[in-house]
């Protein structure tokens, strides 16, 4: 019997997403100029109000207030009626040095034996139904938040937005589980205030429907062109009116959005936030690594579609074991024990060769704050970073290397495919 599936996105101005791009803002200033550095950072953003807190252990020094202060003007808090502005919130900042017993656990005379810096269970998940290997609910809601982020920033076809918005696809599949159609989209997006309540509210839907969806589509392959029918559901800011919102309407937490971040409920998570973390921990690393597997394997034609999990010890290289789940969709005629086993074979799934292989030891972690972690292009960028006393370092660093497809033919080498 045909089933739907449901996934959500939040927007950069989201309240939790401004918090993770503070703490990962932070993350990359202390990567440019120290690689070594241990951090782990939380921010709490509510009205005119910023908190920075956690734990440092590096030879760099920053100026913590500003950097979240650009992230913040950047985002698009910029006046005052917000009631939230990069300009004129408090910023707070409780960052002291890095526990001695922790690090001790992780660092290493040998840097190939660096422990994890944290006990758990990471995963990594990737399908067939999208070009990106990414669920389509989830892929589907992030893209329309992007587009209705830039559109903002246009400040052409719809000039009331504010930052602050959600998103959430509502898709429809068969017993195949191959996506039919989208069955609903929500959306509520924060904006200017209106005179009139029924004038806005049939404004905003109307804009949303006949502007940005349209927008949506024309990025599309025919195939999910079509899933967009006369018979979606659509709910635009269901509430009604939605101008107070962002910092001053809902406080935010660093690692609040964990399933946006990844798979939209698909697949499976371990519980660790991303955001605010050096490669160091490998709640963050591992998944990374995880889903670099995942996608990897369903690109090379192992399974159409996979979770891999991997698990660790705190202060412990070697990993407590790997696990591969299939759903039934693999392609060899191998059990999916046997698959994991394989996988362990190819992959190095210690901390150190994981940061090495993906080159996490760079400043790449803010464009991973908003709109998810996984599923994203991989790019080389230029970034810029300054020091309190001036100091200024340019360089260029590659954006997202979890997601290269550079081991398929290793794995279909080792799979006979």
């Amino acid at each position: 019997m045909p089933y739907l599936f449901t996934s959500e996105s939040v927007s950069e101005g989201h309240p939790d997403k401004i918090a993770d791009q503070i703490s990962d803002a932070l993350i990359d200033n202390f990567l440019a100029f120290d690689p070594r550095s241990k951090v782990a950072c939380e921010t709490l953003v509510t009205t005119g109000q910023v908190i920075l807190a956690g734990e440092v252990n590096s030879d760099t020094y920053l100026d913590v207030q500003q950097i979240a202060r650009n992230v913040i003007n950047k985002i698009g808090y910029t006046k005052g009626e917000y009631m939230f502005d990069g300009n004129s919130c408090g910023v707070l900042s409780a960052i002291h040095e890095q526990s001695p017993d922790i690090n001790q656990g992780v660092d290493r005379s040998h840097p190939e034996e660096q422990g994890a810096g944290d006990q758990g269970m990471m995963f990594g998940y990737a399908t067939k139904e999208t070009e990106n290997y990414m669920p389509l609910a989830l892929d589907l809601s992030h893209r329309i938040l992007k587009e209705l982020a830039q559109m903002r920033r246009e400040s052409n076809e719809i000039s009331y937005l504010r930052p602050d918005s959600k998103a959430q696809v509502t898709i429809e599949y068969s017993d195949e589980n191959v996506p039919q159609r989208i069955d609903a989209i929500v959306i509520s997006t924060q904006h200017d205030d209106f005179d009139e309540e029924s004038t806005m509210l049939a404004k905003i839907k109307e804009d949303m429907i006949n502007i940005l969806i349209p927008r949506i589509k024309s990025q599309l392959k025919p195939e999910i062109q079509q899933l967009f029918t006369e018979e979606i559901t659509y709910h635009i800011n269901p509430t009604g009116k939605f101008v107070i919102g962002g910092p001053h309407g809902d406080t935010g937490l660093t690692g609040r959005k964990i399933i946006v971040d990844t798979y939209g409920g698909k697949g499976a998570h371990g519980g660790g936030a991303f955001s605010g973390k050096d490669p160091s921990k490998v709640d963050r690393s591992a998944a990374y690594a995880t889903r670099h597997i995942a996608k990897n394997m369903v690109a090379a034609g192992v399974a159409d579609e996979i979770l891999v999990q991997v698990s660790y010890a705190i202060g412990v290289a070697k990993p407590m074991g790997i696990y591969v789940n299939t759903y039934g969709t693999a392609k060899v005629k191998m059990t999916d024990g046997e698959i994991a086993k394989k996988v362990e074979d190819l992959f190095d799934m210690r901390p150190y060769a994981i940061e090495q292989r993906l080159k996490l030891r760079n400043p790449i972690y803010e464009e991973t704050a908003a709109y998810g972690h996984m599923g994203r292009e991989n790019e080389v960028v230029t970034k810029t970073f300054t020091t309190p006393d001036g100091k200024s370092l340019t360089f260029d660093v590659e954006l997202f290397t979890w997601e290269k497809l550079d081991y398929v033919e290793k794995i279909q080498k080792a799979f006979g495919l």
